[in-house]
């Protein structure tokens, strides 16, 4: 599996990367590392990092023995590029790569094994949850055009799942035409093969912000409390 963490995190504003702050005592980067490590379902892990952070990933990596971890690569300028440097960074070729952001430190192992089991037979699966808010389009500047239909739309976390080789035809489509996606299933999509949908769970929180951490903390400690 591949855990992009090649972000620099500049909406929190704060010295360190948003991967490497603290939640609850543990750098956001090394849970999601040690929930991956945990599950037997996960041979490989590839790491995708800042450049100037591939060191203190790699103490982290050592510090915990996190042993499933192969590679710790730079990432390049999108997560595009990054993930693309991730996938030709595996020893082994995998049949099934996930795909999963390192600022989701909350993630189900639940809902991980779900995008696994649907990846192998749908060939590409993608958690996410359903919309709450009302979506409208901006048609002009300044002035709302359409509602689109709620009950159709879908917020999408991960991780994503696909088979190996599919990622990476659809990598390589998206290099040959320039196409830049925001996830990886945006370009799988390209190749009018269908995504497989997972539901999710709205605490899978992607820390990008100050209150994206206070609340993963409030939902990590929720959690703790539960199984004491």
């Amino acid at each position: 599996m591949i855990i992009a963490a090649g972000g620099l995190g500049t909406r929190m504003r704060g010295k360190l990367p948003k991967q490497f702050l603290s939640l609850n005592g543990m750098p956001v980067i090394e849970r999601t590392i040690a929930l991956f490590q945990s599950l037997k379902s996960v041979n490989e892990i590839v790491i995708v990092a800042p450049d100037d952070y591939l060191g203190r990933t790699r103490r982290i990596v050592l510090r915990g023995k996190y042993e499933k971890v192969s590679h710790i690569v730079a990432g390049g300028k999108r997560r595009q590029d990054s993930v693309w440097k991730g996938l030709n960074s595996f020893d082994q070729k995998p049949d099934i790569v996930l795909v999963h952001d390192a600022v989701r430190p909350l993630v189900t192992p639940q809902v991980v094994q779900e995008v696994l089991r649907e990846a192998r037979k749908h060939r590409a699966a993608v958690v996410g949850v359903h919309v709450n808010d009302t979506i409208k389009v901006e048609r002009k500047m300044g002035f709302y055009a359409e509602t689109l239909d709620r009950s159709m739309l879908w917020a999408v976390q991960t991780p994503q799942g696909f088979t190996f080789d599919l990622l990476v035809k659809a990598h390589k489509a998206a290099q040959i035409s320039g196409f830049g996606g925001t996830d990886e299933a945006s370009l799988v999509e390209r190749l009018n093969v269908p995504v497989r949908r997972v539901e999710g769970d709205w605490r899978n929180i992607k820390i990008t912000t100050r209150g994206d951490l206070e609340l993963a903390k409030l939902v990590l400690r929720r959690r703790i409390s539960r199984k004491l």
